[in-house]
C-alpha cells in the first residue's frame, strides 16, 4: 500500500473515530436514569457508624426481597432528617461493596 494512500485512509477515518469516542457510555446513560424509590420504615438510626436499620419492600433492582436490614447512608445529614417509627421512600445502591442509601425522602 502506498504511503499517500494510507495517510488518506487515516485522515478520512479519523474524524469518524472521534465522534464515536464522543458518545456518552452506557453506565453514564442509567446513572441519568430516574431511580426508583422503595417505600420502608426506619427501626433504627446509629449515627456513629452512618447506618440505618430500614424495614422495606422488595429492592428489585438489586433482585432482594422485601425484609429488615442495615444500610450505610451515602451522606450522615440523611440520619438527621429521620427518626424511628417514620416512614420513608428511599433507594439504595452498592456501594464499594456495601448496601447504601443515595436517596431518602418521607413518605406522603
Amino acid at each position: 500500500m502506498k504511503f499517500s494512500t494510507l495517510v488518506f485512509a487515516a485522515a478520512v477515518a479519523l474524524p469518524f473515530a472521534g465522534a464515536a469516542m464522543a458518545q456518552p457510555a452506557p453506565a453514564a446513560a442509567a446513572a441519568a436514569a430516574p431511580v426508583a424509590l422503595v417505600a420502608g420504615e426506619v427501626k433504627k438510626i446509629n449515627k456513629e457508624t452512618g447506618k440505618m436499620t430500614i424495614k422495606h419492600g422488595p429492592l428489585v433492582s438489586l433482585d432482594m426481597p422485601a425484609m429488615t436490614m442495615v444500610f450505610r447512608v451515602k451522606d450522615p445529614a440523611m440520619l438527621d432528617q429521620v427518626k424511628v417509627g417514620d416512614k420513608i421512600n428511599f433507594a439504595v445502591e452498592r456501594a464499594n461493596g456495601a448496601m447504601t442509601v443515595t436517596q431518602l425522602e418521607a413518605a406522603k
